[in-house]
């Protein structure tokens, strides 16, 4: 199936093309930039996605040519064809408002709704809340990327009002919504995105400085919910291309080295730790506190006692067959680099470290 995706190169389009090729439907793009003009293109297409418009022109008559205007144009050459074309738009919640983008994306709402009365082919008019996701623009598609941009490159949020509510909806979401159309009959009723996600301008201001501030603390970022997962997401798409990577706080001796890795306020941390050959660490146990040993590279051996017992318990483990040791409470434990070189030992503890109260009390296996 040919789907004619307008403004293809945008926000939207760009995250609704690449889904529709992973799908194995072929994409017809057309933008500002495309050399093959509409007139080609519509003759060839089985679907059309109109996502294509003006939103911040030099000049107000500009929302009337890019939106209602091209959308009249399109469905002119929609209506030679003598085939059955469904059409879908992608609107805005502006249209229920008196200004002049709001009144030229109503325009163009009524001319395909009146396209599918004239044909009888199915219309989708999706009136959409404040998008965001990868590749938005900021300070031109949505807040989110304004502020995910500004986060990223420490730069100051400006909010005037901390209390102000927004509606936002997801793109994964919205290509979604737009993909599930297609085989489907139309109907002559608005077609809104769903779920949709309010939040105030300063929860998202807190929440997207939370994930700028998680590479210092190692907490990994708060994603109980889906707003959260999906603004890390949408954050973690602006960070600088020469900053993908930032450094760990490694303790080392001749021993070896220790480094925390991520931490989470009701999961624990895990940490990497580094053995040399013939080196021993622990011989400590814990009341609450438990630990997962995993040998990623080396070999080692890790050995227990019950706390008022003398019977010792060995496991071997080996880089090459990674397995997990659970180190119980009220086992004194060690673990020893039995190998000849380095070991490199994962080690997932239940609660993050608090030197006021740390659970550990030393005593040989």
């Amino acid at each position: 199936m040919n789907i004619l995706v307008t403004g293809s190169s945008g926000f939207l389009g760009k995250n609704l093309c690449l889904t529709l090729k992973q799908k194995d439907f072929n994409v017809l793009p057309f933008d500002r930039d495309t050399n093959i003009p509409l007139s080609e293109l519509v003759p060839q297409a089985d679907f059309v996605m109109h996502l294509a418009g003006v939103n911040r022109p030099k000049d107000t008559s500009e929302f009337y040519q890019g939106n209602a205007g091209l959308t009249e144009q399109l469905i002119g050459l929609m209506k030679l064809q003598s085939k059955h074309i469904p059409l879908l738009i992608s609107s805005s919640i502006q249209a229920e408002l008196d200004n002049d983008y709001g009144k030229s994306k109503k325009e163009a709402e009524d001319a395909v709704f009146e396209y599918g009365r004239d044909t009888g082919n199915p219309v989708f008019v999706f009136r959409l809340e404040n998008a965001f996701g990868k590749w938005s623009r900021p300070n031109y598609n949505s807040v989110v990327s304004t502020f995910c941009y500004n986060v990223a490159n420490d730069i100051p949020l400006t909010i005037r009002d901390q209390k102000a509510e927004v509606t936002f909806v997801y793109v994964d979401d919205i290509v979604d919504a737009f993909i599930s159309c297609i085989g489907k009959e139309g109907n002559d009723d608005y077609c809104h995105v769903k779920p949709v996600y309010p939040c105030t301008l300063g929860h998202l201001a807190d929440t997207i400085q939370s994930f700028r501030d998680s590479r210092k603390t190692l907490l990994v970022p708060d994603m109980s919910g889906e707003l959260e997962t999906k603004l890390y997401a949408t954050y973690l798409s602006y960070l600088k291309e020469d900053e993908f990577s930032y450094s760990l706080v490694s303790h080392s001796d001749n021993r070896g080295s220790f480094t925390e890795l991520v931490k989470s306020s009701d999961r624990g941390q895990v940490s990497i730790n580094i053995i040399k050959p013939g080196i021993t660490k622990g011989n400590h146990w814990h009341h609450t506190k438990n630990e997962k040993f995993i040998v990623v590279s080396g070999t080692c051996t890790i050995r227990f006692r019950k706390i008022g017992e003398t019977e010792i318990i060995s496991y071997t483990a080996y880089g090459e067959r990674p397995e997990v040791v659970d180190i119980p409470t009220g086992y004194t434990h060690n673990i020893e680099n039995t190998g000849d070189t380095d070991a490199a030992v994962v080690m997932w503890c239940s609660e993050i470290f608090d030197p006021e109260h740390p659970d550990t009390f030393a005593e040989q296996v």
